[in-house]
């Protein structure tokens, strides 16, 4: 297998740390961004006792400038990125009846605008090697929708309609774009749920339980291989069966 520079963004959260984790188990060399260091330091060091030698970079994705600041340096320090995986996100649910401006846009900046400044930094590279891998990491909600979610529903909707027009427009340069849209996943976030408000949400899952963070970086790990150059422009629902839509 062939070592990648592989950049994972908002990779020190529960499933962003599995990305990383299964992309460093596939000889990639990882990176990851942050916001604060002293956090991002933290997790670096815990993944080196676990045995994984984890790259760091300061950089906001919400914001188009800091993205170009951090892709440099991701460059200057490992060379271009070959594998993208768009996976920074934020939540500020309420109702859109009480919906702030504020809190429609800190999700549409973090979750969707992220996806345009950080890929638009790396896909000039990869045209230009004629090899690339893309990955939004959306939502269930954003195919079924959620009571109290139009922005973050609207935000990771919005992911998959950016991956088929990137797919299309850059197949030809053996550059992939996928979407993988997890279902509700055993995350500190999601473990942090009343247990009586968690268990309504399994007894809606086929499969009877919450996902594993590691199942879904299997996924990202399998789309980002070589021998996974004919699947582009795909979405990938692992949810357990709790949404089965085309």
């Amino acid at each position: 297998m062939t070592a990648r520079v592989a950049l994972v963004t908002g990779g020190t959260g529960g499933i962003g740390t599995a990305i990383c984790r299964e992309l460093a188990n596939q000889g990639h060399r990882v990176v990851t961004n942050y916001r604060n260091q002293e956090k991002a330091q933290a997790w670096q060091a815990e993944q080196k006792a676990a045995g994984f030698d984890m790259a760091i970079v300061p950089g906001d994705v919400s914001d188009f400038d800091s993205s170009a600041d951090m892709v440099k340096q991701v460059e200057d320090s490992l060379g271009g990125v070959e594998i993208l995986v768009n996976n920074a996100g934020i939540t500020r649910d309420t109702t859109f009846h009480k919906m702030s401006g504020m809190q429609w846009q800190e999700v549409m900046r973090t979750n969707l605008d992220s996806c345009y400044n950080v890929t638009r930094q790396v896909i000039d590279g990869m045209r230009g090697r004629k090899w690339g891998r893309v990955l939004q990491i959306s939502s269930i909600n954003g195919q079924k929708g959620q009571y109290g979610q139009a922005n973050y529903a609207a935000a990771k909707a919005g992911m998959h309609g950016f991956t088929i027009s990137l797919a299309q427009e850059n197949a030809k340069f053996g550059i992939t774009v996928n979407t993988i849209s997890p279902g509700y996943v055993g995350t500190d976030m999601v473990m942090a749920v009343p247990e009586e408000v968690r268990a309504k949400i399994v007894a809606q899952i086929p499969v009877g339980r919450l996902g594993d963070p590691d199942e879904i970086a299997y996924a990202v790990a399998f789309l980002a291989a070589e021998k996974a150059a004919w699947i582009t422009g795909a979405n990938l629902a692992i949810n357990g069966g709790h949404y089965m839509g085309w």
